[in-house]
């Protein structure tokens, strides 16, 4: 017998019609509220604000309507943050969403000092629910801006995930993407670099001397985006992994 709601996911273009039937399940609290959270899925709003979570490296994050949802390519971003957060890091989760990176560092290394910061009231928000329970921090403004001054010269782990998306292309994003995350979480400028240029400029002076940056970037555009890093005065390196289909550039000063 063909299970009814995996064929009305389908045939609204779910791609992982049975996985997403799961997920609904589990999280309806009964019939009408299945029903509810169909629906709202079927006309397109991403399946993890209709049930307020998204697996993000083993963990479960709180995700709100209207918030960006931590795809899996950022899981690359988070573990290279992690392996490079030691006992009293501090550690900035920068343009954080939801929180998702600073929330894999803060569960699995609860002494470091963890910052998250987000220029979208309803993604500081979110991400507040998700970090502040670990004793994380999470501040609201533009980039650097956002973070309290005392952290200059500091961040042992600068992880970033900024909007690399270019303009034209994100008419072509899946539409629970463009219809239904904050524009400015994905728009990148015209060669989907410009927020990547300015978390460049400035990037030197926050880290500390031993530090780090790991910005998410893609296949495309990595090689952008280390020599904006390179011409800030770091040594920037490229990562990729194929299964999540993601690339990072790590970079530390000179002599590091």
């Amino acid at each position: 017998m063909t299970d009814r709601l995996v064929a009305r996911l389908r045939a609204a273009g779910c791609v992982f019609a049975e996985d997403e039937a799961l997920v609904l399940r589990e999280s309806a609290a009964d019939d009408a509220a299945l029903e509810a959270m169909t629906a709202r899925r079927v006309a397109g709003e991403p399946l993890e604000s209709v049930v307020g979570w998204a697996s993000f490296c083993g963990l479960r994050v709180l995700v709100s309507p209207g918030v960006f949802v931590p795809r899996t390519r950022t899981e690359l971003l988070a573990m290279q943050a992690l392996d490079r957060a030691g006992s009293g890091s501090t550690v900035v989760d920068l343009c954080c969403g939801t929180g998702a990176v600073g929330l894999v560092v803060a569960t699995h290394v609860p002494t470091a000092r963890v910052h998250g910061t987000d220029v979208e009231p309803a993604a500081v928000a979110c991400a507040r629910r998700n970090l502040e329970p670990l004793g994380a921090r999470v501040h609201e403004g533009d980039l650097f801006a956002a973070l309290p001054p005392e952290l200059r010269g500091t961040v042992d782990v600068l992880a970033v995930n900024a909007p690399y998306v270019p303009t034209e292309a994100v008419a072509l994003m899946p539409p629970e993407a463009r219809d239904h995350e904050p524009r400015v979480a994905l728009d990148g400028g015209a060669d989907g670099l410009d927020v990547h240029r300015r978390v460049a400029a400035e990037a030197c002076t926050w880290l500390s001397p031993m530090g780090v940056v790991v910005i998410e970037t893609s296949v495309t555009q990595a090689s952008g985006t280390a020599s904006l890093l390179a011409a800030a005065g770091l040594v920037p390196q490229v990562v990729r992994d194929g299964d999540r289909d993601a690339s990072v550039v790590l970079a530390t000063r000179p002599g590091r």
